[in-house]
Formats: C-alpha cells, structure tokens, sequence
C-alpha cells in the first residue's frame, strides 16, 4: 500500500504537519516550525500548484485548484504557516478520496467488460478448437463444462445444468437449464457438461449490449449535472473576487486591521472550494449506475436516475408484468354441434400459430401437446386489442375477445363468461361467419411477490395502477388481490396511451412497466419506461428507459428507493 505515490505523498505530508505541531507546541525555534510547515505544504500541494497552472495557463479557466493555492501561500505571508499546511494536505486527501471513488467505479464497469471469456472451444469434426470468441459464428456448437463461463449467447442442444445468472440478471441462486433454453455470455455454468449452438455474434451478446448501454449512460447527463458544470464555470472567479473583496474593502476604507481581514479572506477560499460540489454528481449517478446494473437492472442514463424520484404513479400491464404470463388453456366449451373438440382446437391453434402473445402461446402448447395438426391460413389479419381473422380450409374463422363478437349470436350466457372471469381466467371466443361456435378459457397465475412489490411501493408513496385488455372481473380479481390503487380494464392500445396522458395530469410523472415488446408505445410515452426480462429481449433492452434483466418486478421498489438514496446524497455533498 505504501508504494502508492498518493498514498506516500500524504504520509509524507502528514508527518512533517503532525511533527510542526508539537514543535510548535513544544516552543520550539519558530523559523524551523514554519520550514517545516512550508515543506509539508509544498510535498502535499506541488501536484495542486501544477493543476492550478495548467488549468490557468492552458485552459484559461479558474479552477478550485487555484483557490487552493492562493489561499496557502497567503497563509504563509500573513504567518500563518500551519494554516497552508493543512489546507494543502486536506484538499490532497480530497482530491485522493475523489480519483479512488471515481476509479472504483470504472473498475466496476471495466469488470462487466471481463464477465465474458475470450475464447470459447468450438466442436469440429474429430473434437475440439479453442477460438477467440470474435471468430466463432451463429450456427457453430461451443462445448462448455462445469465451471466454465458461457462463452457465447446461444440455446443449448445438449445436456443440463445449473446456470449462475448472477452477472446478467442478479439472482444470486442457480437456474437449471435444459436442451431448448437460452443461455447467455458470461454466466457460469455449474456442474453439468452443455453444448451450446451460437445464436449471436459476440459483439451483439446481452452481456456486450449491458456493456456499451452503461458506457454510453455516462454520456447521457442529468440536468443537475448539466447545471453543476454550469454553475462551476463561474463560481471559483466569483469567490476569489469575493475574498479580495473581504480582505482589502475594510483595511481600505474603514481603517481595519490588514492581517486579521486577509485570514477570513482565506477561510472564505478554503471553506468555498467546490471539490465534492463539482465530482458528487458523476461521482454519484456512475456508482448509482453500476450498482444497479449488478443487481440485474440496466439504467440507460443519469437523466432517469434523476428522473425516477419524481415518479408519482407507477402504471403496469398485467399479462407477463402482475401475472406470470405463462398461460395455460383451461376449459373448451364447444358451442356449435357440428364441431368437435377437436377441430375447435385445431382452429384456434392454427389462427394463434403466427401469434407471440402469451394467450395463443398457451393455445398452441396445447394442440402440440395433444398432437392436433395445424392448418395453413390465408387473409390473416390481426384486429389491435380484439383478436385475429383468417382463413383455414378456405373458410374464415376468428379468435377474438367480447368486444370483437359483440352482436353475435352464441350459445353461453353472460353468467358463465362473469363466474370465469371472477376465477380469474380470461374467455376467448373462437366464430365462423355464422357466429360464435367455441369459446376457450385461459388461466394466468398472479406472481407471488406482486402483493409485495405494490405494498413497497405504496410506502414510497406512489401511485399504483394498472391498463388491461383483459376483462373488468378478471382485471378487478387481480387488482384486488394485490391491492392496486387503481384499475382500468377493457383497454385497447391507444387507450392506454390516452390514459397515461390522463393518469400524468392527476398524479404527475408516471413509470410504465411492460415486456418491451407489446407495450413499446406506452413505455415510450411514459417519462421511464421499465421493460421486463430484458436478459432475452434485444427489443427491451434498446427501448426501455431502464431494463429488469430479470422476469421479476421485485426489483422495482429497489430502483426508486436507489434513485432517491442517490439524489439525497449528491445533494448532501
């Protein structure tokens, strides 16, 4: 530790000042006190003196340095030697304190650069090649075992393991991973042998794009960092003018006494150096940042951080955002009697085969599991927020929501669509061009930490609210049972741009939070727009404001009270 050069200077320095002091004390000789004094000033405040003139002379800018400088040397005129020392030490202990913060957050940076390895053992006829993971390409099969860092994002196509995550997402406990399931650079592969097909260049990995998004968030300044370097400008001129000010107006023209007016003069420098005014705002947005980022949340900018602790209502879709998002198909209620359960199932399947909503998902899981063969469509046209229409077997068939059926005939009565949405399932419509001949029911599981999340966030005081397309009953029983604020059902896309506008005007600035994908609109006219599981969304990761790495809202309480905990220091500083 003591081969640092910062670190020599201000032990150096700290010995000579301490020793100065018990001479001083001891009465010692005056003249060696003081020269021990100036060589404690001038060990600790060279490399000062150096700043201040390079920012003078090069930059042409007054710099805190200079203040510095001024302030010692004057303290040496006026006799006051022990004055100069310490100003010169401690604003060197300072400016130490400073570089280190700053360092350590480069560091932090620099470390998510070197999660992901440099080579990867690429599997060739006859074994293996151990290549730079620049010359690996999509397609090839990367061989990975226990203990080895995936090298590359890719699914795997052979073999089973626990996966550590950590570095992408910040879940601290190992997730299993199977044939089929993405994998992605830089996470830890624990204990089983995998083979891994690339799926992405190096450069475009999840842990790259985490990489470059952070950097450039650096550039992406808040506005009290914008006013800082404004204010900074000025403000070292103002206060040596002020000082001058102070230490020559009253000896001058009220007679007082030169020497007493020049040392408050100096105390006015000393106490006014900008040092933590100037760095706590970088200083802190960059920890701030990174911090998050290794908790699995991805901030694009200093401007959100700043922004999110005037959030007043936090807005949430419910399908993937409240719910789990992973559907399951319930009940099939076939309504014309010259269909069969299963031709109804493989209707629907084949409408919602072209779909990546998590409700058609669920529908073709289910034909795909019962083995029910998709038909090819024709004239397929999507209906925003109501459902699809297409031709299978020549003849038109839709899947659709109530507020796309409305005035067809159907064998079900409004009692039996409300007790399923009070179950909390949604009902989709399957209809000819005769009318309604099945209707399908869906269930979604509410995330088990959703009641949580809204419970911190309302002790935050924020507004919780949440937009669906689903139903009034079955979008009350979630809201309900997690207790939002408020709910508002039955939404189509641009009404909930319209009710975000509207939520803004009661409440004030508002938080969107969606997958990134289907709720893009939103999220964008929302002032932070927060996507969800992000790790395996390129889309979220480049349209969000903030990005959860994780399929998890837990972190979200987390985000505003780290906003606020940033802002209050920086503040302090």
């Amino acid at each position: 530790l003591l081969s640092n050069r910062p670190i020599q200077i201000m032990v150096s320095s700290g010995i000579l000042f301490i020793a100065g002091h018990i001479l001083e004390y001891m009465s010692f000789n005056m003249t060696i006190v003081t020269i021990i004094y100036m060589l404690a000033a001038i060990i600790a405040g060279y490399e000062i003196a150096v700043l201040a003139y390079n920012s003078l002379v090069k930059r042409h800018t007054i710099g805190p340095a200079l203040l510095v400088v001024i302030a010692c040397i004057a303290s040496f005129i006026i006799g006051h030697g022990e004055e100069g020392a310490a100003v010169a030490l401690l604003y060197y202990i300072a400016e130490f304190l400073e570089d280190y913060a700053e360092l350590r957050a480069n560091r932090s940076i620099k470390s998510l650069v070197e999660l992901a390895p440099e080579t990867a053992r690429v599997k060739v006829d006859g074994g293996e090649e151990v290549r730079n993971v620049e010359e690996v390409k999509i397609g090839e099969i990367v061989v990975i075992r226990p203990g080895d860092k995936v090298p590359l994002d890719g699914n795997i196509v052979h073999g089973v393991s626990s996966i550590n995550q950590a570095s992408i997402t910040g879940e601290s406990l190992p997730v299993t991973k199977t044939v089929g399931d993405e994998v992605f650079s830089g996470t830890v592969n624990e204990d089983g042998y995998l083979e891994v097909v690339v799926t992405k260049e190096a450069k475009d990995s999840v842990i790259s794009k985490i990489v470059t998004l952070v950097k450039r968030s650096q550039l992406n300044r808040s506005t009290t960092e914008t006013l800082v370097e404004r204010i900074s400008k000025y403000y070292t001129p103002l206060m040596i003018v002020i000082s001058a000010c102070v230490a020559f107006i009253p000896p001058l023209l009220f007679g007082q006494n030169l020497v007493d007016w020049v040392y408050k003069a100096l105390s006015i420098m000393v106490i006014s150096c900008p040092c933590a005014f100037l760095i706590s705002t970088p200083i802190g947005m960059v920890s701030a940042i990174t911090s998050a980022t290794r908790n699995g949340v991805l901030i694009k900018g200093s401007t959100y951080v700043e922004e999110m602790r005037n959030v007043k209502a936090v807005i949430f879709d419910k399908t993937g955002t409240l719910t789990e998002g992973e559907f399951a198909l319930s009940d099939i209620n076939v309504l014309d009697d010259s269909y069969t359960e299963d031709e109804i199932v493989r209707i629907a399947a084949s409408l919602e085969n072209n779909s990546s909503h998590p409700i058609a998902k669920a529908i073709v899981n289910y034909a795909t599991m019962n083995e029910v063969e998709f038909e090819e469509i024709e004239d397929f046209k999507n209906v925003p927020g109501k459902g699809i229409i297409a031709d299978v077997d020549g003849k038109q068939y839709y899947a659709a929501n109530e507020s796309l059926i409305e005035g067809s005939e159907f064998n079900i009565s409004q009692e039996e669509i409300n007790q399923y949405s009070a179950e909390g399932k949604t009902v989709i419509f399957i209809g000819d061009e005769k009318g309604v001949i099945a209707s399908l029911t869906v269930v979604d599981k509410i995330r088990d930490n959703a009641s949580d999340v809204i419970k911190d966030l309302k002790d935050q005081g924020i507004k919780t609210i949440m937009l669906t397309g689903d139903n009034k009953m079955a979008a009350n029983k979630v809201a309900n049972e997690i207790g939002l604020d408020y709910v508002y059902s039955n939404l189509l896309p641009e009404d909930k741009l319209n009710l975000l506008d509207t939520i803004r005007n009661k409440f004030g600035d508002v938080a969107m939070v969606g997958d990134g994908i289907n709720d893009a609109p939103a999220l964008a006219r929302a002032n932070i727009g927060i996507a969800m599981g992000a790790a395996g969304s390129d889309v979220a990761i480049e349209t969000a404001d903030v990005a959860l790495m994780q399929d998890d809202i837990s972190k979200l309480p987390y985000l505003f009270t780290l906003s606020q905990k940033t802002m209050n220091i920086i503040k302090q500083n």
